[in-house]
């Protein structure tokens, strides 16, 4: 039997921490431990029905077959409705992709633009995804470290800081996963600043939890505060966040067409089109009802307070106030030492006591000096409750 090799490519990459922590939560409830997951960034409230109704009567009108690569047509529409309608973004038709989840998108765009020793500026924290796609395309991860008392926000003197001629790409991801930082209008303006003075470089706005905002202030997205950029502006969003259809794998992007096409020639080899039965879900997600959005925006902001004022009771525990997203990033450096060589050690004591979460060095915390761990508070006040409470008995502990 032939040796197991792996290639160069993939040893460059770790698994995800945050799937893998979701998948050892689910094992040790098959077990019979009780678990409460705090680890996976998916809303828990029901998809809403007329998304449902759509892909059953999509079902039941036999649409299970290829759609074009990039999308179907109808799909394609709404999308460019979302991009108009919610963040603000004027564009045709031609310019947009759909795709197996907003993660898919990033894949092709990073894959399809980088070569070896091109960099890529990624303000840390990080979602745990970003850096590992940039590694696989063969590019080099630039970190560029953000604290909690500036809100996790950089200046353009920080970013102009880590351009190189060799910077291709800067991520932007707002509202941010894992510390729900918000980008303002002036945030952006400062980005543009600098792609003024780098003509080469470009910048993805993930865009994909724009509904989740707790400001009052409308979101601010590059593409649409400077549309003479726009052609050098991928931007990210999709339906799983905002419409409860993680599942479902539906991701939409905007930009300039000959990265469009690019990434859809990567797409034709790869998955191939996105679900029929998804796309028709996707399309009445975006063309249908809205209001519910604030309902849930209400209700992950009670959450979200609830988490803040009970994480920061607990000593050695701290957490900023997140201005978006479902995530709290909470610092625990003054519990690691001793009887904790890390965070990731920290994490696995947590889940030892009934509550899963994701280590901060996961998604880049040590670029920022920050040790500790990602909260989910996409979960009902009750399961909140009782996994703090398990958290603060952990602490304890100690």
């Amino acid at each position: 039997m032939p040796s197991p090799r792996l290639s160069s490519a993939l040893a460059r990459i770790a698994p995800s921490q945050t799937t893998a922590m979701t998948d050892r939560a689910t094992e040790l409830r098959a077990q019979g431990r009780d678990i409460i997951s705090l680890s996976v960034g998916e809303p828990d409230f029901d998809t809403p029905f007329h998304v449902v109704a759509a892909m059953k009567a999509a079902l039941d009108s036999g649409q299970t077959r290829y759609t074009p690569v990039g999308g179907t047509a109808a799909m394609k529409r709404a999308a460019a409705l979302h991009f108009e309608r919610d963040l603000g973004i004027a564009i045709d038709v031609a310019q947009v992709t759909v795709s197996a989840g907003g993660k898919q998108a990033i894949f092709h765009a990073l894959l399809a633009t980088l070569d070896p020793g091109d960099e890529v500026v990624i303000p840390a924290p990080w979602w745990v995804s970003y850096p590992e796609i940039v590694r696989f395309a063969g590019g080099t991860v630039v970190p560029l470290p953000t604290r909690p008392e500036t809100g996790f926000h950089f200046s353009a003197a920080d970013l102009a800081a880590v351009v190189t001629p060799r910077t291709r790409w800067l991520l932007l991801n707002s509202p941010g996963n894992p510390t729900g930082a918000v980008f303002t209008a002036e945030d952006i303006c400062a980005v543009a600043a600098v792609m003024e003075a780098h003509p080469e470089l470009l910048v993805m706005s993930d865009d994909i939890y724009a509904p989740l905002t707790y400001t009052g202030a409308p979101h601010a997205t590059l593409a649409a505060l400077r549309p003479d950029l726009a052609d050098r502006v991928l931007t990210v969003s999709g339906v799983s966040k905002s419409h409860a259809m993680t599942g479902l794998r539906i991701g939409v992007a905007t930009g300039p067409e000959w990265l469009i096409r690019a990434m859809e020639r990567l797409q034709s080899h790869s998955s191939g089109n996105p679900c029929s039965i998804s796309q028709a879900g996707a399309v009445a997600a975006f063309e249908g009802p809205q209001d519910f959005l604030a309902d849930w925006r209400e209700r992950f902001r009670q959450r979200r307070d609830l988490v803040v004022s009970r994480i920061n009771a607990i000593p050695g525990l701290s957490t900023p106030v997140p201005q978006g997203a479902f995530y709290c990033f909470v610092d625990a450096s003054p519990l690691i030492g001793g009887m904790l060589a890390d965070d990731g050690a920290l994490a696995l004591h947590l889940l030892e006591h009934g509550v899963a979460v994701v280590a901060a060095s996961a998604f880049g915390g040590g670029h920022c000096g920050l040790a500790g761990f990602r909260i989910s508070f996409a979960a009902s006040e009750d399961q909140l409750n009782a996994a703090i409470d398990r958290i603060e008995k952990a602490v304890s502990a100690l």
